[in-house]
Formats: structure tokens, sequence, C-alpha cells
């Protein structure tokens, strides 16, 4: 499996973006991505994560109604819209794949991973 992000840059406090994470190769049924972050100095966190084939999501409470998971199949992309972005959202974001038998919220669950994608967000 193969996952590649896009979408990352530069924004102004408040501001949105979205990114994605287009994912090849064998996706088994009970594979799960996700979206983690790594800001300067910090540990990875993990921020979201979606079933591939039923859709469900689950949300870290640090990004619950602000970040939306979400999945087109047809494309074999995930993406994660941010809204209402801050300064402390500043970081590399990276997708991350795995089969999941557990809620999905830890960094040791995914086998796969992106290369990451710079978000910064300005003050």
């Amino acid at each position: 499996v193969t996952l590649v992000e896009s979408g990352g840059g530069s924004v102004q406090a408040g501001g949105s973006l979205r990114l994605s994470c287009a994912v090849s190769g064998t996706i088994l049924s009970s594979t799960a991505v996700a979206w983690f972050r790594q800001g300067p100095g910090k540990e990875r966190e993990f921020l979201a994560r979606i079933a591939w084939n039923s859709g469900n999501t689950y949300y870290a409470d640090s990004v619950k109604g602000r970040f939306t998971i979400s999945r087109d199949n047809a494309k074999n992309t995930v993406y994660l819209q941010m809204n209402s972005l801050k300064p402390e959202d500043t970081a590399v974001y990276y997708c991350a794949a795995g089969v999941i038998l557990g809620l999905g919220n830890r960094r040791s669950e995914y086998t796969y991973w992106g290369q990451g994608t710079q978000v910064t967000v300005s003050s």
C-alpha cells in the first residue's frame, strides 16, 4: 500500500484547508486510513480515522467539530477537511493505513505511512 498526501500549505488563522491522501495497492476489508500530525518538537498525534469499507469515523477530542475525515472509494482517496485553523495546528500532516482491530487511534496500529505534507497556520 502506498500513500501520498497533498493539499498542505500556508493559511491564516481561522482559515481552512483540505488535505488529500491518495491510496494505492491492495486494500483489505478491515483497513482504516487515518490522519496524524507532528508539530515541531512534539510527538506524532492521532487526529481522525475512517474505515475503508464502512466509512465509520473516529476523532481525537482535540479536533472534533473542526476537522472532518471522509473518503471517496472510487478515487481511492481520503480527505481531511480542516476548518477554523489555529497557529497550534501547524505541523506536518501524515496519512496512514493499516488493518485495524481496535479504535485505530494509536500510531502502532498503522503499517503504511505517507511522506507528510506541511501545514502552517499564521496568526
